[in-house]
């Protein structure tokens, strides 16, 4: 049997945090809960987890400076922070201590549950069953290390490069549907996300040029298709 996901979810809104964690248990995460800072450090020391969410703005110590001293020993784990500010600077704070991602309150459970599948495939790579490298034609795409190698050189891609050639290789000589895209990659299928894949795309091509048996080509109204 898989060993659950174990979630430390840090939240001083009572009925929030109850509403999280029963979510996140249907949802199949082992998830405890905790109502300020201080409690969620003492159960990060007594336990193991997968998985950070941390509300920004909590008693006895706020969200920031809890993630800062789980970082001096854990560099890995993911951390998720929920704020209730949608301010910048509190959003730039938590990227620099390390956030993996953020949620401006009020969100849905829905949208929560996207990042953190999406942190967890970024990060478990492997745990999952799935495929670590696929070839195309002369390259060899490596998706845990993010290259494309042939005989001659190695590329190292960008993550958004790599989840994206990843996602048309998993649905290779298939129709890759740019929302389904957008919202696996980006989480959110809006015009700017949209306009920012088709630069991916169009930097993808240029790695791929020079292999005439692989083109990534448009497939108009519908996504994109990587045919092999």
């Amino acid at each position: 049997m898989e060993e659950k996901v174990k979630i430390l979810l840090a939240e001083d809104d009572e009925n929030l945090g109850m509403l999280l964690r029963e979510y996140l248990m249907a949802k199949g995460f082992d998830t405890d809960l905790v109502p300020d800072g201080a409690a969620a450090q003492e159960e990060f020391n007594k336990n193991k987890y997968d998985l950070c969410i941390f509300d920004v703005m909590m008693p006895k110590k706020d969200g920031f400076t809890l993630a800062k001293e789980i970082r001096l020993v854990n560099t890995e784990i993911p951390i998720i922070f929920l704020t209730a500010k949608s301010l910048k600077e509190d959003i730039l704070e938590g990227f620099k201590l390390g956030a993996d991602d953020y949620l401006t309150k009020p969100f849905s459970m829905e949208e929560l549950l996207f990042r953190i599948e999406a942190i967890l495939r970024r990060t478990s790579g492997t745990k999952t069953k799935e495929q670590l490298t696929y070839t195309l034609g002369k390259y060899t795409f490596d998706t845990q290390k993010q290259t494309l190698a042939d005989s001659d050189k190695t590329v190292k891609l960008t993550t958004k490069e790599s989840e994206l050639l990843k996602l048309l290789c998993a649905h290779q000589n298939d129709v890759l549907e740019r929302n389904y895209a957008l919202k696996k990659i980006w989480i959110d299928d809006n015009y700017f996300n949209a306009r920012s894949m088709d630069v991916y795309i169009t930097k993808l091509r240029k790695h791929l040029k020079e292999e005439s048996n692989v083109e990534i080509i448009n497939i108009h109204g519908k996504g994109y298709k990587l045919i092999v």
